[in-house]
């Protein structure tokens, strides 16, 4: 198993200049944070919340990032009502452990079925098989411009998923041990595997997020929770699915090549570090802030008081979801306010 997963793991000097990029962030971070920390505390919490939003809509949620916000601040005295819910609930309850317990918790199989539990903690109709592997096959299927579903790529079959599991899991752990691949070429690789074992019944795409998250913090990427990754993969989610089943085609043949998947993967970790530069540099929250996020933060420089459909007037382009998704993320950061309930909701500019 070792020869295969290594033998397709691409070496070019692309794929070096990427991961050196990404370590010469790494490193800035690392010799040069001087961030204030209650700036570093408040990007925790709107990471954990747009992570949250970002990772779920990715399999089909629909819950902005505001809504989000709203649910998770009221969920101790309001449980989950639906599956939306249920999942942004497990999700940033995950994620919250990960950003706090990374540096003692290890990649084995309890951990990946403990993290499994958590995930679907909410959820009530997967009480059966949460923090357990799959007991049946599970397709990944698409409709068709016919509207027919079609199967794109078969997983693992459940009888062969511990054993996979557990091959893939030592070999993780063996070549971090071993140092002789770049890191981030091993956490590619583990993903990419974990992703065409597709383990659980439910929960697989949201679980390698996290555990992608963990991998990183843990082979020293410290920024991780500052910077959603889950954020940059929603912005380019058909670039994700696409660098998937490119390498999943050719998966456990004698073809096998993780480049698509590694190529994406890495330059959504060089977008990653890019803005944990920009926040280094400047010491500044609206440097975290996407291209549509920073179109509607500007309208606020010669506007008083704005309503969701005043700035979708003054924005007609960008879909009311996502200006709702960034006036979520620019209270957070507290970089403007939200003001009165409901239809009457307007936002200013917190002084």
């Amino acid at each position: 198993m070792k020869e295969r997963y290594e033998k397709r793991i691409p070496i070019t000097s692309e794929i070096f200049s990427k991961i050196t990029q990404i370590d010469e962030f790494k490193g800035l971070w690392r010799g040069g944070l001087a961030i204030n920390p209650q700036i570093l505390s408040r990007l925790k919490k709107s990471v954990i919340i747009t992570s949250t939003g970002a990772s779920t809509r990715i399999e089909g949620a629909k819950m902005d990032d505001e809504a989000v916000e709203r649910f998770l601040n009221s969920l101790k005295s309001n449980p989950p009502e639906n599956r939306d819910e249920e999942e942004v609930a497990g999700y940033a309850d995950l994620l919250g452990r990960v950003f706090d317990n990374w540096n003692n918790l290890r990649l084995s199989e309890s951990t990946v079925l403990l993290f499994h539990k958590i995930l679907l903690h909410y959820s009530k109709k997967d009480g059966l098989h949460k923090g357990k592997y799959k007991a049946k096959e599970n397709l990944i299927v698409a409709i068709n411009k016919q509207g027919e579903q079609v199967t794109i790529f078969k997983p693992t079959e459940a009888w062969l998923v511990k054993k996979e599991m557990d091959d893939v899991l030592h070999w993780y752990n063996e070549a971090i041990g071993e140092k002789k691949l770049h890191p981030l070429l091993i956490i590619a690789n583990f993903i990419f595997e974990f992703l065409a074992i597709h383990p659980f019944s439910d929960g697989n795409g949201r679980l390698s997020r996290t555990l992608t998250n963990l991998l990183l913090l843990q082979a020293g990427y410290e920024y991780i929770p500052y910077i959603s990754l889950e954020e940059i993969i929603e912005d380019r989610k058909d670039a994700y699915y696409t660098s998937l089943r490119q390498t999943q085609k050719n998966h456990k043949t004698d073809h096998e090549n993780i480049t698509p998947w590694l190529n994406f993967f890495l330059e959504a970790l060089l977008v990653q570090a890019k803005r944990a530069k920009d926040l280094m540099d400047n010491d500044d929250p609206t440097k975290m802030l996407s291209g549509r996020q920073t179109e509607v933060f500007t309208l606020f420089d010669t506007t008083s008081s704005l309503s969701v459909m005043q700035i979708k007037e003054k924005l007609p382009h960008v879909p009311e979801v996502t200006i709702k998704q960034a006036l979520s993320r620019l209270v957070s950061l507290k970089l403007i306010e939200r003001v009165g309930l409901g239809r009457s909701t307007r936002y200013i500019r917190s002084k």
